[in-house]
């Protein structure tokens, strides 16, 4: 008999989609019902389908665990579970472990400033899977929202400051994963972050993506302001 390939996925994959289950149990999406994990699966998703390794699906199965429950004590237990590769992309993917979360401007900057700096491009991957289906996320909630201003009201920095953020990652993004497959899902982020900007009430939205896509940096008073280049 033929011997069938080694598949990519393990038994490792199912204990991670366990160990993310009781993780994240109490946690929905933002303003839903939709159960946490059902995002935590659709990054797996699209890391799977862009030639992500098993160990880059496992991290993108819990890349919001040391984040959201736990910080440094958690991102102990993904090591110890699903090893060192593992807990590396995890780590690349967190933007604080501290349960008070720092201001969202400096944060998110600093966390930027280490994206550009990571030579993981399977935690490359794993990021921009993460954004693609948060603003896919946005998308539909805004487009199926009688107020708008609900969906906004989610986020702590507000429509500009979102539109920075995802600005910048889009450009940061482009760079890392330019000769990896996963350079498709940035393309796929750009659409969906253009066609954000492009609904009524979302100017501000697309102000905040352009100087974010132009290299912006955020400024005192949660304020985005040009780079010097």
């Amino acid at each position: 008999m033929e011997k069938l390939p080694r598949p990519m996925l393990t038994d490792r994959f199912t204990a991670a989609v366990d160990f993310a289950l009781v993780v994240h149990a109490a946690q929905v999406r933002k303003g839903t019902a939709i159960p946490y994990l059902s995002h935590l699966l659709a990054v797996a998703s699209l890391v799977i389908e862009h030639d992500g390794t098993e160990d880059a699906a496992i991290a993108a199965l819990l890349h919001d665990a040391a984040e959201d429950a736990g910080g440094y004590a958690m991102l102990a237990q993904v090591r110890a579970r699903f090893g060192e590769d593992v807990a590396a992309i995890v780590e690349a993917c967190t933007d604080t472990f501290e349960a008070n979360k720092p201001d969202y401007g400096p944060r998110k900057q600093r966390y930027l400033e280490h994206l550009a700096a990571e030579s993981n491009v399977q935690a490359c991957l794993v990021s921009a899977a993460d954004k693609l289906h948060n603003a896919r996320a946005i998308l539909h909630d805004l487009r199926a929202a009688a107020d708008p201003n609900a969906v906004w009201g989610r986020f702590r920095a507000g429509r500009g400051g979102q539109g920075w953020y995802f600005g910048r990652l889009e450009r940061v993004l482009t760079e890392k994963l330019a000769a990896h497959d996963g350079r498709e899902i940035v393309v796929e982020l750009r659409h969906a972050l253009d066609a954000i900007a492009a609904l009524p009430g979302s100017d501000p939205f697309g102000t905040g993506l352009a100087q974010g896509r132009d290299g912006a940096t955020w400024a005192a008073g949660g304020e985005a302001h040009a780079m010097s280049h």
